[in-house]
């Protein structure tokens, strides 16, 4: 049986800052986005160390850092006209629907 898909209120490229959890008050941008698990990887956040073996790309092998997905739940999207992270509204904007700040009422798509 499929799980089914969960839906995440942010998109690949956004810049999202951390509400909670080790990293909260960090801002980064998202580089991918799990919607299956209801998860996110962003930029400079929630750094793991991964052990590598020794393979004939790397000889020596080595501790290699990068991003683990976080929950989709502990991100807000930042917006930079109000400087603060902001909940997401949609309005239609010349017959599309676009995501708006609900402080400023700006427009996050770009």
């Amino acid at each position: 049986m499929a799980t089914p898909r969960q839906k995440v209120h942010v998109r690949k490229g956004d810049v999202v800052m951390v509400i909670s959890g080790k990293d909260a008050g960090n801002k980064g941008k998202v580089l991918e986005v799990i919607p299956k698990k209801g998860r996110v990887v962003v930029e400079k956040v929630n750094k793991v160390k991964k052990h590598m073996k020794p393979t004939q790309q790397l000889p020596q092998g080595g501790i290699q850092e990068k991003e683990a997905p976080i929950a989709s739940s502990n991100v807000m999207l930042f917006c930079e006209k109000c400087n603060k992270p902001t909940r997401v509204g949609h309005k239609l904007h010349d017959g599309k629907s676009v995501r708006i700040c609900k402080h400023c009422g700006e427009i996050q798509d770009k």
